[in-house]
């Protein structure tokens, strides 16, 4: 309760033993105070009103909503800058890590694929009832729709399945390029799903981080005559293959925001949508397994003994496995580090946009390239000459980059930052 000046100045003038009640001497004292207020500037007098008290629409007021929310939004700055940092990091250690986890396992790549996707149910799995039971995952958070999820696991089992056909047949160097198309979809399916708006700079940004991988990957190569030999639906067929994985991120996306609406302004556990996530897609991933096999060559019938090999070479365990050595560290190296960046990467996307997110796996597209173009242990001695086209390639994405980054965001809703 703030004290007026001349009450304070009553106060302070008695000692508090004080047992006077005299009317004259009242009167004598408040005479004086009249006169000392009048001779006091009303400037000086503020100060003595509380001196801890600011006026409410002061700008140091740490209550004031827009001090607030300069704060708040600085700090998700912050957080978001870092989780992009770390992100990137474990990309670039995915990607390397994938490559050298497949020198032991060059012939079982289709095993690992399916161990690390029934891998991550159980753990995934693990760590939510975990959670759960020290209360940070809440019965509200399980309560979750979990048709969404079933839609996110099917587009991904889809992506994987068109992925992986299409791999099968492209040259290894058109791959990361055609990848690139994954931005345009997640573009597109953000404006029509989220009805999020872009603006010109942020789209020419995205184009230009899209334009320089593609220079800064695709140097030295021409993939144009890659392509010559190749019937055009399987370059289309990896395209679509990016849209499925686009449009499970934006459906990610789309809970994260709904759930905020349904918790009450709570945040969705990420390990909710991981474990659901991974669980509807190793279901898809299983009743699509016929269909996989066959187009990775290898008959339903003899697939039982493919994966017993598998496992035998990715433990490096039996008699006459040849070719297996480095396993099974790179392998595991290779399935903690993508666990890592798969919490990391939907950590950016719950904290900014599934965009955002696209733009820091494009950036450790080059970083990558670089990284595996040096003499690396398992890996053919002397490394891989660049051509200055990737360092154009490199100056172009920092380029859109910046331009992206740097272009005043529209807002989720009304309440929230793109």
């Amino acid at each position: 309760m703030a004290v007026s000046p001349t009450t304070l100045f009553n106060f302070h003038s008695f000692p508090f033993n004080s047992s006077s009640s005299s009317s004259s001497f009242s009167r004598r004292f408040h005479s004086q105070n009249l006169k000392l207020k009048n001779l006091i500037p009303m400037s000086s007098l503020l100060p003595i009103k509380s001196p801890f008290h600011l006026p409410s629409n002061s700008r140091f007021n740490r209550t004031h909503p827009t001090v607030f929310k300069f704060r708040t939004s600085s700090t998700a700055t912050n957080r978001t800058v870092l989780l992009s940092v770390t992100t990137v990091t474990l990309a670039v250690a995915n990607r390397v890590l994938y490559k050298l986890a497949l020198v032991p396992l060059n012939n079982y790549p289709f095993f690992l694929a399916q161990f690390t996707t029934f891998g991550y149910v159980v753990i995934y799995f693990s760590i939510l009832y975990i959670r759960h039971r020290l209360g940070i995952v809440t019965n509200e958070m399980l309560a979750i729709p979990k048709w969404r999820f079933f839609v996110i696991g099917f587009l991904e089992a889809l992506g994987l399945v068109a992925g992986m056909s299409s791999g099968a047949v492209l040259p290894g160097p058109v791959i990361p390029i055609l990848n690139q198309t994954y931005l345009v979809w997640q573009l597109t399916f953000s404006t029509l799903i989220l009805r999020r708006r872009y603006s010109i700079n942020q789209i020419v940004g995205c184009l230009l981080v899209a334009a320089g991988v593609v220079v800064a990957i695709s140097s030295g190569s021409n993939a144009g005559q890659m392509l010559s030999k190749v019937d055009f639906f399987w370059p289309a067929l990896m395209i679509v293959s990016c849209a499925f994985q686009a449009g499970a991120s934006i459906i990610k996306e789309f809970v994260f925001l709904d759930s905020s609406t349904r918790l009450k302004q709570k945040s969705l556990d990420i390990f909710v949508v991981n474990s659901y996530g991974s669980g509807f897609q190793a279901l898809f991933v299983l009743l699509f397994l016929p269909l996989i096999s066959n187009l990775k060559g290898i008959p339903f019938a003899q697939l039982p003994s493919y994966l017993k090999s598998g496992a035998g070479c990715f433990l490096n365990i039996g008699a006459g496995k040849t070719g297996c050595d480095g396993a099974p560290l790179l392998p595991l190296l290779y399935v903690i580090t993508n666990l890592a960046f798969n919490i990391s990467l939907l950590s950016v996307l719950k904290s900014s946009s599934a965009v955002v997110a696209s733009l820091v796996l494009m950036l450790s597209v080059p970083i990558s390239v670089y990284t595996l173009s040096l003499p690396l242990p398992y890996l053919p001695v002397g490394g891989t000459s660049l051509s200055p086209f990737f360092l154009i390639g490199c100056a172009i994405l920092v380029c859109g980059l910046y331009l992206y980054n740097t272009t005043p965001r529209p807002a989720r809703n009304s309440s929230e930052d793109d």
